[in-house]
């Protein structure tokens, strides 16, 4: 699935009808969360019924001016939040609610606890989602014209991505976001990108910390932008001039987008500079290793929060593996325990701290910087997760992965028997 996102320009009117599109997108969603507490849904199937039932309730006339297709968009919204908590009950993660025998207890007797379903509440962002009715381009394909029965009306779509190239079957979802700076139309097309590489023989492990943003094999080091600190005087006032405003008060709502707009700075600066640094990186190498970091946990380290969420390491593994499919270049995520601990010239174990930043072995004698040992050792890990490593000399990289991030290539070759 490709996703293009383009904006869209209209007037106020349409806005405010957009507004109320995502308002009720947001009520089905909550409402079928409800249904489910009150044991009226309990499958997918029920869901999609339960959509009916809202739209010919008398009582709730706008739930029907929303596209039926929208609305079992929003359905599989919420069964995909229950799912989610199902799933982690039979996984027995850690803080889900079960029974003293294993079983599934009554979700009325839930308490909201961490992966149970909640209700969606307003945000800034939100969006609507619809399938393949609702919507029609124009010939050109520079507007987009939404049908249901909120009569938004027609929009011209702003972006330097052209439509052009896909058949109208191809694009199977449009969804409609609502940022601090405006309203965007994302397009979910059927297309699989496949891009051609030629082969250069390297193979990279690469290490991620905070004062330097990636350390390679090869010594190469990268600094850390950390955009959100650059831009924390400005954000910090923003935030004092907002907490001064009346609640309530358009003074307050324009000092919230103020903000809104700041972050969202922030945000896009960081994300479009990991996507090209993750491109480069994939160009440049056969073969990747990173490690397999739970930034979820690290994060709950209040004193590095801040620093960790500004480094965006899991969006950056995120473009990794994407440019990974697509260029054909495999992406191992070997596990970091003892990784910076380890020699990586005689694997021996050398205890440091977090402060010690220079790797010194006393077994071997070996000396280099810490990013630098745990990089080496992070890529050898991969190596030894990997079937073979041979280069054909036609040109076909013949990379097998036998780890838990295994990436299928168009051409692998038989792994060999042990």
């Amino acid at each position: 699935m490709l996703v293009y996102e383009t904006k869209l320009s209209g007037t106020k009117n349409q806005y405010e009808k957009l507004d109320d599109a995502i308002r009720t997108g947001r009520f089905v969603r909550n409402s079928i969360i409800r249904a489910w507490i009150d044991g009226e849904v309990k499958s997918k199937n029920d869901a999609y019924k339960y959509c009916k039932t809202l739209s010919d309730n008398s009582e709730l006339p706008w739930v029907n001016k929303l596209n039926s297709m929208a609305r079992q968009a929003h359905a599989e919204r919420a069964w995909i939040a229950i799912q989610r908590f199902y799933n982690n009950c039979k996984a027995k993660v850690k803080g889900k609610k079960r029974s003293s025998y294993g079983e599934f207890i009554s979700p009325c007797k839930i308490d909201q606890d961490k992966g149970y379903p909640k209700f969606k509440k307003y945000q800034v962002r939100a969006t609507v989602e619809y399938k393949t009715s609702g919507w029609k381009l124009s010939e050109d394909r520079r507007y987009i014209i939404f049908t249901d029965k909120f009569k938004a009306g027609k929009f011209k779509l702003w972006g330097s991505i052209s439509l052009h190239f896909y058949q109208l079957n191809q694009i199977k979802r449009v969804r409609v976001i609502r940022r601090h700076d405006g309203y965007y139309a994302q397009f979910l097309i059927d297309h699989t990108r496949k891009e051609n590489k030629e082969l250069t023989g390297k193979k990279v492990g690469l290490d991620v910390a905070l004062n330097h943003f990636l350390t390679d094999s090869f010594g190469n080091k990268i600094d850390n932008p950390r955009f959100l600190r650059k831009d924390e005087t400005k954000i910090k006032k923003l935030q004092k001039r907002l907490s001064k405003k009346k609640k309530g008060s358009k003074n307050r709502a324009k000092a919230r987008n103020r903000l809104g707009r700041a972050h969202l700075k922030v945000s896009r600066r960081r994300n479009d500079w990991v996507c090209k640094l993750a491109q480069r990186v994939i160009q440049s190498n056969d073969l990747v290793a990173i490690e397999n970091l739970k930034v979820r946990n690290m994060v709950k380290n209040h004193k590095l929060a801040k620093s960790i969420s500004d480094a965006a390491w899991y969006k950056f593994r995120e473009w990794l593996e994407y440019f990974g499919k697509i260029y054909g270049v495999p992406v191992i995520a070997v596990e970091s325990k003892y990784t910076s601990q380890n020699c990586s010239n005689c694997g021996e174990k050398v205890i440091k701290t977090l402060s010690t930043r220079t790797h010194k072995c006393r077994h071997c004698g070996y000396e280099a910087d810490r990013d630098e040992n745990a990089v080496i050792n992070i890529l050898k890990s991969a190596l030894n997760t990997v079937g073979h490593t041979e280069i054909k000399a036609f040109g076909e990289n013949d990379l097998c992965l036998i780890g838990e991030t295994q990436l299928n290539k168009p051409t692998c070759g038989k792994r060999k028997s042990k």
